[in-house]
């Protein structure tokens, strides 16, 4: 009979741990593998200066499992400067690079620095490490809230890249105050995800 249950017991034993690792796996869970994901930049325009150089320090992305991930910028640089004037008719990349496969929530982006230049326009691509800045009359712009975050959901596949383009819409984030300084509150919107 005690041979009877240590067989009963132990047959329970195995269906608990097999049931239990079938319905380990969750359509909420992780997903497996690695993506890539591009964030790509443009501009609408703002028409009073030459040149607008905005500083970017950080771009992550959010997973529906909770975890932040760094969008790594282009060289491994530590910022990101793009002249928005340039990007009024073009795309540039803001960060590229492996993250893990899976459902993204949103999008969240830290401007550290923003200068306009009324003379002259820069000389350099678009977006760069660092921007030489332009000759000329040049006027600091205060960043009171530098953090935006895009709240649009986006699947990074394994099996393919997934491109997202951003707008910054220069004329509705850069202000002049009534005490003659520029302040920006970015407003950057997500144009497609591909």
């Amino acid at each position: 009979m005690r041979h009877t249950l240590r067989i009963a017991a132990a047959a329970a034993l195995v269906a608990t741990l097999v049931a239990s690792a079938c319905s380990g796996s969750s359509p909420s869970g992780p997903s497996a593998g690695t993506s890539t994901l591009n964030l790509r930049l443009t501009d609408s325009p703002f028409t009073d200066a030459k040149a607008v150089l905005v500083t970017f320090a950080e771009v992550r992305a959010h997973r529906s499992e909770g975890d932040w991930t760094t969008v790594p910028f282009a060289g491994a640089a530590t910022t990101r400067t793009c002249d928005l004037k340039k990007l009024e008719t073009a795309e540039d990349i803001l960060g590229s690079g492996p993250m893990p496969a899976g459902r993204y929530t949103m999008v969240r982006l830290v401007v550290t620095s923003a200068t306009l230049y009324f003379e002259n326009p820069s000389t350099s691509t678009a977006c760069a490490a660092s921007i030489p800045v332009p000759a000329g009359t040049s006027a600091t712009v205060d960043i009171p809230s530098g953090e935006v975050k895009l709240n649009r959901g986006f699947e990074l596949s394994a099996e393919a890249p997934t491109t997202i383009l951003l707008d910054f819409d220069g004329d509705r984030s850069i202000h002049l105050t009534g005490n003659g300084r520029y302040t920006m509150s970015p407003v950057v919107g997500i144009v497609s995800v591909n």
